[in-house]
């Protein structure tokens, strides 16, 4: 048995080739959350902080549906805890997605079927995205009495107010084609191509560096929201520190060279 069976439980992590595919693999349920699985996928996003391996990380579901959002059986329990107990429950799901949005490495998520509720958050928190072009996608919270509290943050990042107003208010459905339109995809492909996609961006992702990287990740949420006088502090300084670091050095001596980078692949001769 792989460590990684060991270690997390309802969740797959593969790793093949410099890519860690993270699987929710609760089919049976069409991959609802619930406490086992948010532990699971916090501690996994978590573990990628330092791991060297691993350049990118896929978030993909198992069988025909990603993510139908939280388990009901799970839900029905916690409208039993009192309000302490609901408060400390949700902060799980928000350290969650904490993890997913703040791993140094770049995150896809990879859509098939149907992503509902807390689903939409996985693929908001995540740095790009791909679907099927028949996948489905809901804010449904408001059609049981709940809200999309939690993932808000990372909805109103992706999607923006005027389009959250309309789809947390109304709970409708919407396919892959309003999601990109609206910036909670980056790419739409027929559903047998999702494969190939993941791949694509994979490659590419694989010819960058991989500590300039993780810092670009960080300067986006740290500039984000922030006008130009506001942010100068920190981007002067976050392109001091990386023109000065081993990777910028590698990286134009490499250009002059001709060659390309350590941390690219290698190419294989035609």
């Amino acid at each position: 048995m792989s460590e990684t069976e060991a270690t997390f439980s309802r969740l797959r992590v593969v790793r093949e080739g410099g890519l860690a595919r993270v699987t929710l693999a609760r089919p049976d349920v069409r991959n609802a959350f619930d406490e086992i699985l948010i532990d699971s996928v916090t501690r996994a996003f978590l573990s990628f902080g330092d791991d060297r391996e691993t350049r990118v990380v896929s978030l993909e579901g198992e069988g025909p549906t990603f993510c139908a959002g939280a388990d009901i059986e799970w839900m029905r329990r916690a409208g039993g805890w009192s309000r302490t107990e609901n408060e400390a429950d949700a902060e799980k799901m928000a350290r969650m997605l904490r993890a997913i949005d703040r791993c140094p490495k770049p995150v896809i998520a990879v859509v098939q079927g149907a992503a509902i509720g807390g689903g939409v958050g996985l693929v908001a928190a995540a740095d790009m995205a791909v679907a099927a072009e028949d996948a489905v996608f809901s804010l449904a919270e408001v059609k049981l009495g709940i809200l999309p509290a939690v993932i808000s943050p990372y909805v109103l990042r992706a999607i923006g107010p005027r389009h959250a107003r309309r789809y947390f208010l109304t709970g409708e459905r919407f396919g892959a084609a309003e999601a990109k339109r609206i910036g909670l995809l980056n790419e739409v492909v027929p559903p047998a191509d999702l494969g190939a996609a993941l791949d694509r961006w994979v490659a590419s992702l694989r010819t960058s560096a991989p500590e300039a990287v993780a810092v670009a990740k960080r300067l986006i949420g740290e500039v984000a929201g922030k006008d130009p006088d506001e942010a100068m502090p920190v981007t002067v300084r976050t392109i001091a520190e990386r023109r000065a670091s081993a990777e910028a050095k590698e990286g134009l001596t490499a250009f002059l060279e001709k060659r390309s980078p350590a941390w690219a692949p290698k190419k294989t001769p035609s």
